[in-house]
Order: C-alpha cells, then sequence, then structure tokens
C-alpha cells in the first residue's frame, strides 16, 4: 500500500467523523473494534443506497417479494443450515472456533443458547413455504432483504470494509436447476449496472471467479465483484450460485401446480453490503481541487484547495443548502427561510439550512458533504426574486428565478 493511498483512507475517516458522517461506535469509553455508528449524513447515504437497491430489484420488478426477518432465529435453523459445524475461522494460535455471536433466550434454566444471524439468508429460506403459501409465485422468482447480520471477526479493520455487526441487502432468487447458468449471468449484469447507477467508480470494479476450497460451504460457484480501496483489491459484493443445499436442508419444497410436479428450487444469490457500498462511493465520490475553485464573482476566483465528494446529485445526502448572505439581518434570514428553504424542504426533504461562516466556508462545508447545489438570497433577492445557486464540481454560479428553483432541481437530479 503506497503512502498516497494511505492517507486517502486517513483523509476519508477524517471527513466522515468532521463531517457526520460516520463515528467509532462507544468512541467517549475507548470504542469496540469493528462497530460503527451513522451519523446525520451517512445514515442519509446509507438510506439513498438502500432505496436505489429497494427500487431497483423489488418495487419495479414483477418476479420479487421482500421480507424483514428477524435477527435470533431457533437455533436448529443454524444446525441445518451448516453454520454450526461450518462457519469456523481459526485464531492466530490455531484453534477454530465459530464466526457466529452467541446469545441466551429465556431466563435461567429455561434458556436456550441461539445465535445472532450471520447473514439474512436464512431468514429467506425458512419463510420460503410461507412466502408461497401468501403469494404463489411462479418460478423463477425472489425474496429481497435489507438487514443487520453479525459475525465474530478476529480482525476487523479497514474502517467500513471489515465489521462485526454491518448490514446486508441480499436476494435469494429461486429457479429451476436447468436454468442456473443462465440466471446467474442475468444477476452479474444486473448488479454491475446498479454499481453504474449509484456512481461506484467502474474503473475500480473487478470481477473475480473465486476458485474451489475458497468458496463458502454452500457455494458451487461464486463471482466477487472487487474494488480497488486504498487497501488493496477487495470484495465489494458477491454473486453465488447456492444450489438447493439450504431448501433441501430445511426439507422444503416448491409444487409447481401447472405442472403438477414437486422440485427442489436451486438458489442465485446476488449479495450487497450496505456499509461497504458506503465506503466504495465514498472512495469514488473523493476529489480533490488544487486550484480552489471558489467563485464568488462569475470570473474564477480562487480561494486555496478544496476538498469535494462528487456523489450523484440522487444519491447525495444533501441535494441543496440554503443560504442567507448575512445571519444577521432579517430581511435576509426570512425571505430565505419562508420562500426558499421552507418550499424546496416541503418538495425534496433533503434540503440544508447553512449560515454558519462567511460564504466561502458555507461553501466548504457542503462540498466536502458532497451538496451538489449551493443557492444563496442576498439583497439583490429582494429586488427581483432571483438567487444565486452555484454548483459544487463547476463552482460556477448562475442567478435563476425563486419560482424556477424547483423545476431547476428537479431536473437536475
Amino acid at each position: 500500500m503506497s503512502k498516497t493511498d494511505d492517507n486517502l483512507m486517513e483523509k476519508i475517516v477524517s471527513l466522515c467523523k468532521r463531517r457526520g458522517f460516520v463515528f467509532q461506535s462507544s468512541e467517549i469509553y475507548g470504542g469496540l473494534a469493528g462497530f460503527y455508528d451513522y451519523g446525520h449524513y451517512g445514515l442519509a447515504l446509507q438510506n439513498n443506497i438502500k432505496n436505489s437497491w429497494w427500487k431497483k430489484f423489488v418495487d419495479s420488478r414483477r418476479d420479487m417479494y421482500g421480507l424483514n426477518s428477524s435477527i435470533i432465529f431457533n437455533p436448529k435453523v443454524w444446525v441445518a443450515s451448516g453454520h454450526v459445524a461450518g462457519f469456523l475461522s481459526t485464531t492466530p494460535e490455531g484453534k477454530k472456533f465459530n464466526e457466529m455471536f452467541q446469545t441466551q433466550v429465556g431466563a435461567g434454566e429455561e434458556a436456550i443458547t441461539s445465535y445472532l444471524r450471520p447473514e439474512t439468508a436464512q431468514g429467506i429460506f425458512v419463510n420460503f413455504k410461507n412466502l408461497i403459501d401468501a403469494h404463489h409465485p411462479k418460478l423463477p422468482f425472489g425474496i429481497a432483504q435489507i438487514g443487520k447480520a453479525f459475525r465474530n471477526e478476529i480482525a476487523p479493520r479497514d474502517f467500513l470494509f471489515r465489521q462485526r455487526e454491518f448490514e446486508q441487502m441480499e436476494i435469494e432468487y429461486f429457479v429451476r436447476a436447468s436454468e442456473w447458468e443462465k440466471y446467474f449471468e442475468y444477476w452479474k449484469d444486473e448488479m454491475l449496472e446498479w454499481m453504474k447507477e449509484i456512481g461506484i467508480d467502474m474503473t475500480k470494479v473487478h470481477e473475480l471467479e473465486v476458485p474451489n476450497g475458497e468458496r463458502a460451504h454452500y457455494s458451487k460457484r461464486t463471482t466477487d465483484f472487487e474494488f480497488d480501496y486504498p487497501f488493496g483489491r477487495k470484495e465489494l459484493f458477491g454473486l453465488a450460485y447456492r444450489t438447493n443445499f439450504d431448501l433441501s436442508n430445511h426439507k422444503l419444497d416448491y409444487i409447481d401446480e401447472e405442472k403438477n410436479e414437486k422440485i427442489v428450487p436451486h438458489v442465485i444469490e446476488p449479495t450487497f453490503g450496505v456499509d461497504r457500498a458506503v465506503l466504495a462511493l465514498l472512495l469514488s465520490a473523493y476529489k480533490e481541487d488544487p486550484e480552489g475553485k471558489q467563485v464568488s464573482n462569475g470570473a474564477g476566483e480562487k480561494d486555496g484547495p478544496r476538498v469535494y465528494l462528487k456523489f450523484k446529485p440522487n444519491m447525495a445526502p444533501v441535494i441543496c443548502a440554503v443560504s442567507p448572505l448575512l445571519k444577521n439581518k432579517p430581511e435576509l434570514v426570512e425571505y430565505a427561510n419562508t420562500k426558499v428553504y421552507a418550499p424546496l424542504k416541503a418538495e425534496f426533504g433533503r434540503v440544508a439550512w447553512d449560515d454558519n461562516g462567511n460564504i466561502g466556508k458555507r461553501y466548504r462545508r457542503q462540498d466536502e458533504i458532497g451538496t451538489p447545489y449551493c443557492i444563496v438570497i442576498d439583497f439583490d433577492t429582494l429586488k427581483d426574486d432571483t438567487v444565486t445557486i452555484r454548483d459544487r464540481d463547476t463552482a460556477l454560479q448562475e442567478r435563476i428565478k425563486v419560482s424556477d428553483l424547483v423545476k431547476y432541481i428537479e431536473e437536475k437530479i
């Protein structure tokens, strides 16, 4: 790892804390390795990722059903799935241990030992019959879930990349055994398309065919989508062919009423980590402008180097920020609040009010948050109902009518 790359991770971690994206969990008590808390802007970025994923892979499709299963199951689930016997890792002392977190359910002598789920997939499989009975889907079809998973990693590291508590967006897509290869390739294309849609730098994405001996115990074929992180090329998302391993272990089947046959479907599993998506987006969006473009008069005025996050507008935690030129001028504040901020907030939600410091400092702050547009209300606004709107990427400004703001932003996003 080069010094430059090492510095990049330090810059990302520092920016995330400074601007309210991500904090070390329980930091005031020294933290706990492998656990992080998302602040206001980090949560907004997470939600944008999850909403985009759900819209593409669930709401816009006819063959997908949603689920939100519990985190703790009857422990028999993990015996049947093979996790009790097979979800093992090795300590630096060479001892085998199970990576699932144990927990007690019940009190006293009545308590039983169960586990926090290490994947969301089993919640889908154990609800397979319930979904069939409720919806009567025809093959092929999928069940999708977004939720937390927990793994007692020996050495969590590299910020959001490897954690002990993380969030997954996962699909189990049920197909006939004879068609698994066709749908494996189909889902590979779908995954790549979504990565591009949300703004991941596709020049840093690579496909890796995982060889025998390195795949999960349930997988017959796995393709990893790797990303060029500053700490090396590592897994971002994964696509696995789980055969009929899970449904067979849980003794579940599917009855095709039209063909009057009973089969155990095979499964294609596209898996996306929310936290790794956040990290990949931060790394893809991070830009440094040594020229320090800070335009206040439309003539390219410079104000030192600047850092900005070049998110796509629909993924940015904040779509636009509204600023009265001077916060000690009631007429500017009143106009900015009632005629600009309130209508935009009602329309788009992700709108910020920023009156802290001078305009240059506000621009820099919003640049680091990744806000595509900054809107400034000045004394000319009071005369002609126009505002200055500044573009994050170019730092260029233009004046537009207040009445055109909603349409302007809608077209941009």
